[in-house]
Formats: structure tokens, C-alpha cells, sequence
């Protein structure tokens, strides 16, 4: 089921998407009186309702009739989960950790004096290979919540920052509450999938990420996370086969596949449940697929650029920066 969050005279409600259309299951589940209308009030109630939620959605969705849909192009999407309960970024891909270090390597040693002596120095000092850790244990730092857009939104450009990149990255949303979770358990407590947009303004990360403490205004600004533009429940998503694909204006500018994540959301979800009570409506990213920024194509986005970025099996996520 692909599920949405549209906005239509100033009222907020979750849809279900039928082809180019969408049914509005707020709307439906007032009108016919249901016993559990409140599941509709907002994404997070439909995924706190679990799987009596989604059948019941389901049933709505099914019996709906033609004057209780609308073309999708008639409401304005917002984000399908406006405000998760938390964001966790991973860096799931080892060619993108590859090739965002060594293009980082290049930025930050044409800013000293002499840059090819910086580069070798830089390269040598192991700094930017990536570490033992990061094939052992999935890591990840918390993001902004207050920051997510839906598609079609337009994203200001921060302006602090000469350098605003995309990545392309898979976003997972927790269904059921859990702790000490298992890897076999792991995907019963996935609800859904969604596209995600995680800019960065890489100038200022570049200076941040100098201490050990990970992105700060390189990642914190309005619209700095894009998702949409649905969700779709984990039973009709398949990862592996899932095509990731970059747009820049019509462009496109690369290709890659989810199943190449090295750390999989079921390894990331046994990880932090490890003592820690993870809950429903959370989101975890995969981080950036390989070749899904401009950093690592040598080639960035610019003012009025709209940036389209797809998954397979969910659909296009659609921003312009203005």
C-alpha cells in the first residue's frame, strides 16, 4: 500500500494512492463514522495503530467511491511522515563512503598553499580510508526532524553555504515499539519505505567535519530533508530490487541499487535497540547510495535546479532549490 500525507484547504490528512489519484482515508473514515477514525488523524496515528491500522486502511481504500478520490495533482503533498519521531543517518554504502572521502580530500587540500604537497600529506595520514569500524558495526548520527519538506516543496538555499549537494537515500520508518530486538525480528518492526534527500551544505560540512563530532549546519537548515512521496508498506517493497536513480532537470546524472547496502535496516535495527527502546514512527536512512551526490560525480546541483531522485517500487521524490 502507498500511503501519503496531503494538504487541502488548510487541513493535513492521510491518503492512499490509487494510480494518479488519492483517496482521502481521513476524510472517508469521518464520513463513515468509523469506530476508529482517530487512526487517521496523522501518519504517526496510522503507524502506532499497527496492523489493525493498515487492514482497516486497506478497507477504507477498497470501498471508497469515485467522488471520495481526487487527482493527486489537485492537493499539495507534504512529507508522508511530517515530523518522525526521530531520524537516525547510517552510512550503509561502502562506494559512497569511497568516494564522498576521497573527493573530500580533494576539497580540503585545494584550500591549503601548496595543494598536491596537502593531498599526498592528507592521503598518507590514513585519515580518509574508512575505518575497521565502519564495516563492523552500523553507525549513524541523529538528524534534524524540524527540517523535513515533502516533494514538490522548494528548498532554500542556505545562505551560509556556496556548496548545497543531494544525496540519495532509502528511508526506512519503524512500525512496531521495541528493545534488545533481534536481527530476526528486525523486519516485523519495519512499517514502511520512502525516498529521502538528505542535503548537505558541503562547504560548512567540510570545516565541521574537522572534529569528531559529526555534520552540524552541514546538514542543519529548513528543508534540509526531502522524503516522499509516499511510503510504502514493507510487504509490497522488495530491496533488492529496488533501482535508486539521480535526476538533475530531467538529467540523469546516476544510477545505483539499494540491495548494495553493506549494513542492512535489520542490522541497524538490532544495533540501537541494544538497550534502547526504539518506537514507532522513527526513521532510519541508509545514507547515500553510491554515486547518489554531486560530490562524488565531480558535478553540483545549482540555484533553481529541480532535483529528482527515484526508487523503484516507490517513486519520484521532486525539489527544486530556490
Amino acid at each position: 500500500m502507498k500511503l501519503v500525507t496531503t494538504l487541502r484547504d488548510g487541513r493535513s490528512s492521510v491518503g492512499a494512492l490509487d494510480g494518479d489519484r488519492v483517496v482521502d482515508l481521513t476524510a472517508v473514515a469521518v464520513r463513515r463514522r468509523s469506530a476508529n477514525a482517530a487512526w487517521f488523524d496523522d501518519m504517526l496515528a496510522l503507524i502506532r495503530a499497527g496492523a489493525a491500522g493498515l487492514d482497516h486502511a486497506r478497507d477504507l481504500a477498497s470501498a471508497a467511491t469515485e467522488d471520495e478520490t481526487r487527482p493527486l495533482t489537485s492537493v499539495r503533498p507534504l512529507a508522508p511522515v511530517p515530523r518522525p519521531e526521530q531520524i537516525r543517518c547510517f552510512a550503509a554504502f561502502e562506494e559512497h563512503g569511497v568516494r564522498s572521502a576521497a573527493a573530500m580530500l580533494k576539497v580540503m587540500a585545494s584550500r591549503a598553499p601548496v595543494p598536491i604537497k596537502a593531498e599526498a600529506e592528507l592521503r598518507a595520514s590514513g585519515r580518509f580510508n574508512i575505518p575497521k569500524m565502519w564495516y563492523e558495526r552500523p553507525l549513524y548520527y541523529k538528524g534534524n526532524r524540524f527540517s523535513v519538506v515533502g516533494t514538490r516543496c522548494d528548498i532554500e538555499w542556505p545562505s551560509y553555504s556556496q556548496v548545497v549537494d543531494f544525496e540519495l537515500e532509502l528511508g526506512c520508518v519503524l512500525g512496531l515499539q521495541g528493545k534488545n530486538i533481534t536481527r530476526e525480528q528486525a523486519g516485523s518492526h519495519i512499517f514502511g519505505y520512502t525516498v529521502c534527500n538528505d542535503l548537505s551544505a558541503r562547504d560548512a560540512q567540510s570545516i565541521e567535519m574537522q572534529a569528531p563530532l559529526g555534520p552540524a549546519k552541514g546538514k542543519d537548515f529548513d528543508g534540509g530533508l526531502a522524503m516522499g512521496p509516499c511510503v510504502v508498506t514493507a510487504d509490497e517493497f522488495d530491496r533488492s530490487e529496488a533501482v535508486m536513480i539521480v535526476r538533475v532537470n530531467g538529467e540523469e546524472w546516476s544510477r545505483g541499487h539499494a540491495r548494495d547496502m553493506h549494513h542492512t535496516f535489520e542490522d541497524m535495527i538490532r544495533y540501537v535497540s541494544d538497550s534502547e527502546t526504539l518506537y514507532s514512527g522513527e526513521m532510519f536512512l541508509s545514507g547515500c547510495v553510491g554515486g547518489g551526490s554531486g560530490m562524488e560525480l565531480g558535478r553540483y546541483a545549482q540555484r533553481g535546479d529541480t532535483i529528482e531522485l527515484e526508487i523503484g517500487g516507490i517513486g519520484v521524490l521532486s525539489n527544486r532549490i530556490v
